[in-house]
């Protein structure tokens, strides 16, 4: 008999990671938040959302052997797996004061950490910087702007990273910033909207109607079949708009009126025409891409159920064995390409691909 147990995830999604303390306290305190701005720390932001981090921690994250000053190319970015530690690379903060002597009306609060307020600006940019491309890990570049001993790094490609304080700042500011960018406009009359509550709320300035940044959930499962506890062999699918080899677990957006398990039974129906049972709860993480919560799951499926990918949704769907998976992860099977380390099922996979059965 099998003394397994059900897997669970071995670390946290490295977007769950936080330090800083962000209750609301915090920001409905503007004397105290006022008084401190000569002593905080600003989060600089350029218009694509990539954030400043010392180039040598970087670089040496991406095990290259160094920094980006010898290299107009790296070979390799955030597909870095780092066997479930967190990510050490710090955001590259700017003393408060240096940006402004007072508290600008744009600033974004994000938390106190450490005695020290933390604060988002999002018109920062790298003068004069040259570009360093990385792999994505999935087999397309992306451009590093670098400059001044800082490289400019994006939270979706390079999350996984950055130590836990960073991921926490970095994920709030970007998660903000978008909400920023869509909530211009009143929901109720159409008026224009400003910012208060330090970047935390709106207000129309027609009907006074106040907002607040909103999250939309999502459900994300692994879906393993019935051999065992944990199961042989994962369910992956691919959308057709993805790199070739690369493929994932299945998610959908929560619709309104279900239930967090009808939308998983649901989302697994509808895209690849399998049935599920022993839905369980894994772990979440937020992925302000721009405003959604994945919340993970594993569930159960009979041993070799028919796959029927939806049309024009899922190119491809298939079951793979577990050796296949931890091959993928040591970088021995180049055909298939699995989540990057910002997500959660880069967790989710590998905590499987760990499991007993």
């Amino acid at each position: 008999m099998s003394s397994a147990a059900p897997f669970e995830l071995d670390a946290s999604p490295a977007l769950s990671r936080s330090t800083a303390d962000r209750q609301e306290s915090l920001r409905a305190d503007p004397e105290r938040l006022r008084a401190r701005w000569p002593s905080a720390r600003v989060v600089r932001m350029d218009d694509r959302g990539r954030v400043p981090v010392p180039e040598r921690a970087f670089f040496g994250a991406l095990d290259t052997g160094g920094a980006a000053d010898s290299a107009d190319s790296v070979d390799r970015a955030d597909s870095v797996d780092t066997g479930g530690e967190a990510g050490a690379v710090p955001l590259s903060t700017t003393p408060a004061f240096d940006v402004s002597p007072e508290l600008p009306d744009d600033a974004v609060f994000l938390g106190e950490w450490e005695d020290t307020d933390y604060w988002a600006v999002f018109d920062a940019s790298a003068s004069g910087a040259r570009t360093v491309r990385v792999d994505s890990g999935w087999n397309a570049p992306v451009e590093i702007p670098v400059a001044d001993g800082e490289a400019w790094v994006g939270l979706r490609v390079h999350g996984s990273v950055l130590d836990d304080t960073a991921a926490g700042l970095l994920t709030t500011a970007v998660a903000l910033r978008n909400w920023h960018r869509r909530a211009r406009h009143c929901a109720r009359c159409g008026g224009p909207t400003r910012l208060r509550q330090f970047g935390w709320a709106t207000i129309c300035e027609q009907c006074g109607h106040e907002e607040y940044p909103r999250t939309d959930p999502a459900v994300i499962c692994l879906v393993h079949d019935d051999i065992g506890v944990n199961g042989e062999h994962v369910l992956l699918a691919r959308q057709p708009v993805w790199p070739a080899g690369r493929y994932s677990v299945l998610a959908g957006f929560v619709e309104a009126g279900e239930s967090l398990e009808s939308c998983v039974e649901r989302e697994i129906r509808e895209e690849v025409g399998v049935a599920v049972r022993d839905i369980r709860y894994l772990g979440s993480q937020p992925w302000p891409f721009p405003r959604s919560i994945m919340l993970g799951f594993a569930a159960r499926a009979e041993r070799g159920a028919r796959l029927a990918p939806a049309e024009g949704e899922i190119e491809d769907a298939r079951w793979v064995s577990r050796d296949r998976v931890r091959a993928a992860f040591e970088e021995h099977d180049p055909g298939l390409l699995l989540p990057g380390g910002t997500s959660i099922a880069h967790v989710m996979l590998r905590s499987w691909a760990k499991a007993a059965n």
